[in-house]
């Protein structure tokens, strides 16, 4: 019995299987070996990201010659589309494909946008015409439509490699062994620091290839490195823990409301016992069988038996449940969007802030989104910091395995956002009035300030981005169920999307609004002449109020019940039990 017991431990118990659909050894698959080779791809994937978001403002501007507004709600409205598309990703590999195969497609589609942009940027006749050379600024429709359409591609692309790539590297820990739980709590860290590895990387040395060599080695050599990278994933095949698709996720959670709805006036009995529910054999296999709650309770209803058997009329509790943890999610996701308005900023009005400033560093000049680096630095730091000091401090005062919850630790990344917004908008005052002292608010120029002055404002990005960006894609694969985690990780590239689609309409609406009647906008192609701290001390008051709602929504959130006791282990040996 002991060798038949020892035998069945020898497999993975939360349902992962291979290629094939067969069980996997535990020490054949999955863990740290499994995740080496997904890491890589991810660090690879972020240079060839950051490649181009961090310089699309400053290429729009140079290049395609697009006013600051303009240039900025591009990049906000295509980093919005990046963010956005995972909800197809995710819906097609929980449903469909299954994570790994919806991930390589994702990846060819990511490849071929990559490919386009380097060739629209290097190719003559799709390349936009440098007025300094020829004279003529002019771009044509095919010039535009080529960069654009490149771009969009790639946005298609990423739509199914972001929501998978993380869940198929946390998929690789199994919940009901207690050293790959323990594992699985620093694995989001650890995702995050390689994240921001390659992100250092793109800012610093590839940032200023394009600036300072050309265009085309400065999208050739992410788009060569996304290739390898895609290679070495695919190198680690063997070694990978995979999930069967469960059925379309929307459907599902359709079918719970609508039979929720058609039998509004049923009553619910008090005994949860009486409920509808599939027999316990149907719970193998990794499928997880949830109890009936009181949260959501009118929900209860599409389980409440009555003559019909119709899946529109009559869902099992468990269905009930992992609707109304998806539901449980979106004030969570809602609370983020704001935060993510906030990181919008980095990539386009930190930018043009740095092209006012002098960037002379010694004998080089430094490339103003190279900014971008110093919240990554401050992002590696705190996460290390956060992972082996923190968290350990924490243990030992709250007794949870996490040191802070994953929603008080969201609280404090968005408390630092409103640092950050107030820092900015102080900063952004100074450098005006140094502007003003010099005339450069009727004339541009450069403002006889260092860029360095800029660098408070990105570290404490960095430091809010390892508390609340990380927690928050831990939260949302750890609260969904385990049928839809793909779909639950997509929330927080909605949260992101969102958060960018936001920043395009306030940058839109300030900026017509205070522009009205003859007055002085606040965002002006001369930022010297125009009030760029007014509008960071606006956006400061928005995240205080969006906390606000973060503090009444966090008081009703009721979490997950933990599928296996390996939490309940941990806390007890943080306790000394």
């Amino acid at each position: 019995m002991a060798i038949e017991d020892q035998r069945v431990d020898e497999y993975t118990q939360d349902g992962t299987v291979d290629l094939k659909g067969n069980p996997v050894l535990r020490s054949k698959r999955g863990g740290w070996k499994a995740c080496s080779f997904i890491v890589v791809y991810e660090m690879f994937e972020r240079m060839a990201y950051c490649a181009i978001s961090s310089n699309l403002f400053l290429y729009l501007t140079t290049r395609l010659h697009q006013g600051t507004v303009t240039a900025a709600n591009n990049v906000t409205n295509w980093v919005g589309t990046i963010w956005m598309t995972p909800i197809l990703g995710a819906y097609m590999a929980d449903a469909h494909l299954g994570r790994y195969w919806m991930f390589l497609i994702a990846c060819a589609i990511y490849l071929t946008g990559m490919s386009l942009l380097t060739l629209s940027v290097s190719v003559p006749g799709l390349r936009p015409p440098s007025c300094d050379t020829t004279g003529d600024c002019k771009i044509s429709t095919l010039q535009y439509g080529m960069f654009f359409g490149a771009l969009y591609t790639l946005a298609v692309g990423t739509g199914g490699t972001k929501p998978n790539i993380s869940t198929i590297g946390a998929d690789q820990f199994d919940d009901f062994d207690l050293k790959e739980k323990s594992q699985k709590l620093s694995f989001f860290n650890w995702w995050m620091f390689t994240i921001f590895v390659g992100l250092l990387f793109g800012n610093t040395v590839i940032v200023y290839i394009q600036e300072n060599v050309g265009w085309s080695l400065g999208y050739g050599i992410p788009t060569v490195g996304l290739a390898i990278s895609i290679t070495v994933f695919l190198a680690g095949t063997p070694f990978y823990r995979h999930r069967k698709p469960a059925g379309s996720p929307f459907t599902r959670m359709a079918k719970v409301i609508v039979a929720a709805a058609r039998k509004w006036s049923v009553t619910i009995p008090s005994d949860s016992k009486e409920l509808y529910e599939i027999d316990l054999g149907h719970y193998t296999n990794g499928k997880t069988r949830i109890d009936s709650t009181p949260t959501l309770r009118f929900l209860n209803k599409a389980c409440v038996k009555t003559d019909s058997n119709d899946p529109w009329m009559l869902c099992p509790v468990t269905q009930v449940e992992e609707t109304k943890l998806m539901l449980r999610m979106i004030p969570v996701l809602i609370v983020t969007f704001i935060p993510s308005t906030m990181t919008a900023q980095v990539p386009t009005l930190f930018v043009k802030q740095g092209t006012t400033l002098d960037r002379s560093f010694g004998l080089i000049k430094i490339p103003s989104a190279s900014l971008g680096a110093f919240v990554t630095i401050s992002m590696l730091l705190s996460i290390v910091f956060y992972d082996r000091v923190f968290v350990k401090i924490m243990r030992k005062w709250t007794k949870n395995p996490r040191g802070v919850t994953l929603l008080q630790r969201m609280g404090i990344g968005i408390v630092l956002h409103m640092v950050i917004m107030v820092v900015a908008s102080l900063t952004e005052r100074y450098r005006l009035k140094v502007a003003k002292e010099h005339g450069l608010d009727k004339v541009p120029g450069e403002v006889p300030l260092s860029i360095f002055v800029l660098l408070p404002q990105n570290m404490l990005m960095g430091l809010a981005d390892a508390f609340l960006e990380v927690a928050k894609i831990e939260f949302f694969y750890d609260q969904a169920p385990d049928s839809m985690k793909s779909l639950g990780t997509s929330y927080s590239t909605t949260s992101q999307g969102v958060g960018n689609y936001i920043s395009s309409f306030l940058l839109s609406t300030v900026t017509r609004i205070t522009q009205e009647h003859g007055r002085k906008g606040w965002i002006l192609n001369n930022l010297n002449a125009s009030r760029l701290d007014y509008y960071y001390g606006f956006l400061a008051i928005l995240v205080f109020l969006n906390f606000i709602f973060f503090l009444v929504m966090t008081k009703f959130y009721v979490y997950k019940a933990e599928v296996s006791d390996s939490m309940e282990v941990l806390k007890e040996q943080i306790e000394g039990k």
